[in-house]
């Protein structure tokens, strides 16, 4: 299917609402938090594999004015804007390295860094309303990096259900019986 420029800017729309909503969740419901950011980032690779990397980069932009103004609880969002919100358009661009191992490598360092700074410089900014418990900055760097690997293996098994599933075989999936 070939997707015209009215197409594009509609799932554009689409996504941000949806980015937004996962967004807000995100800054009320407590305990889940960090699990409402990751599945509003989701979105930013459908606009990368609907639209190419510039429309997911307006999503992105768009999701974090957005949510600035809309959202009550400005701190909240900052995990989804320093973290998450970006993370499909770093993922698109790391995973152009030649090996898995590179890969991986580059996102486990590219995190520890982002954790390091977070912690060590800005936790309450950073992390916002999501509750750590107190253990060593190494241990979370840890247990963040375990997470990142998780995170980043079922971010790419979602993307490779869309691109089967939906992308390619269109609403033929959807059809009511």
């Amino acid at each position: 299917m070939k997707k015209n420029k009215t197409f594009k800017l509609a799932l554009g729309g689409i996504c941000l609402a949806l980015t937004l909503i996962f967004m807000f969740a995100g800054s009320i419901v407590p305990g889940i938090e960090l699990t409402l950011f990751a599945i509003s980032s989701l979105f930013v690779a459908v606009m990368i594999l609907e639209s190419g990397v510039s429309g997911a980069v307006l999503l992105y932009l768009a999701a974090c004015i957005l949510g600035f103004i809309l959202i009550p609880n400005k701190v909240a969002i900052v995990p989804y804007i320093f973290l998450f919100g970006y993370y499909g358009i770093l993922k698109y661009f790391i995973e152009k390295l030649p090996t898995a191992l590179s890969q991986i490598a580059v996102k486990v360092i590219f995190f520890a860094i982002i954790l390091c700074v977070g912690f060590l410089g800005f936790k309450e900014l950073l992390l916002g309303a999501v509750n750590l418990p107190d253990y060593p900055v190494a241990v979370l760097i840890i247990a963040g990096t375990v997470f990142l690997l998780l995170y980043d293996y079922i971010y790419s098994f979602i993307i490779n259900f869309y691109v089967t599933k939906v992308q390619r075989k269109g609403m033929d999936n959807f059809k009511l019986s």
